[in-house]
């Protein structure tokens, strides 16, 4: 494609930087198709959302697509949660490997472990030679916790092994990092940029005006999760300036 225009530089696939990581809610293989003709190259992770991959018809086409177009796929944290709720953790490494999946969700948000348990099991994940995303924040909206203890559990979530850190929202974008309304929990964010790389953190936001913040707070290349397939066009123009919301008065260096 010709480019006329001075456009911010995007990292190539795969990026470690400027992750868009989708939701995928119950794709059908056509569906997966069309996302994949149409946005292939902004998507750099897919993740199945909850269980869905257990009842899902299509799961081995599925992921062959996504395979195909260099997309990483992972499973929704809550299936991990139910693994280790049951005791069946070795059953589903050995389902992943059937699978060729190589990346892994952990999560707490349902279920409750204690830190050190949590850090044991990205641990244990990570020299399977998966790549860990661990999940911290709670899918409750009552339930606030105070930046330091955000950090704290980041931290040490990233030296057990998680490759990045998703920082909790619910599909809705209400809850987490955000308030009931949706509104960005500024001084938590804040607290988070101060004491640790960005670039290791994901942040769940799947509102457009969410989106925006988390853009013009951390640059185009900051990583963002759940997001909804028919957005991934519309957030790849924000990253890059191509819409008025985050479009800057001179051309980046």
């Amino acid at each position: 494609m010709t480019r006329f225009l001075d456009l911010p530089t995007r990292s190539p696939k795969p990026r470690s930087r400027g992750v868009t990581s989708v939701l995928d809610r119950g794709l059908s293989v056509a569906e997966v198709d069309a996302l994949m003709e149409v946005a292939g190259e902004s998507v750099d992770l897919v993740k199945l959302g909850w269980g869905t991959a257990l009842v899902t018809g299509n799961l081995d086409a599925k992921l062959a697509r996504y395979r195909d177009h260099g997309v990483a796929v992972t499973f929704g944290g809550t299936l991990t949660e139910l693994a280790i709720r049951d005791a069946r953790i070795e059953p589903y490494i050995a389902w992943l490997r059937e699978l060729g999946i190589s990346h892994v969700e952990v999560s707490d948000g349902t279920i409750e472990l204690e830190p050190e348990r949590k850090r044991a099991i990205i641990a244990r994940f990570a020299d399977e030679g998966f790549r860990v995303l661990s999940e911290v924040g709670s899918k409750d909206d009552t339930r606030i916790m105070a930046p330091y203890r955000w950090v704290e559990l980041i931290q040490g979530e990233l030296e057990a092994g998680a490759w990045k850190v998703i920082a909790e929202a619910r599909e809705s974008g209400t809850a987490g990092i955000y308030r009931a309304d949706g509104e960005v929990r500024m001084g938590l964010i804040d607290e988070l940029a101060h004491a640790l790389p960005v670039e290791r953190l994901l942040f769940e936001a799947p509102r457009k005006d969410q989106q925006v913040w988390f853009l013009q707070r951390f640059g185009h290349e900051v990583n963002l999760g759940n997001i909804a397939p028919s957005d991934v066009l519309s957030l790849e123009t924000l990253r890059l300036g191509l819409r008025s919301d985050t479009m800057l008065p001179e051309s980046p260096a």
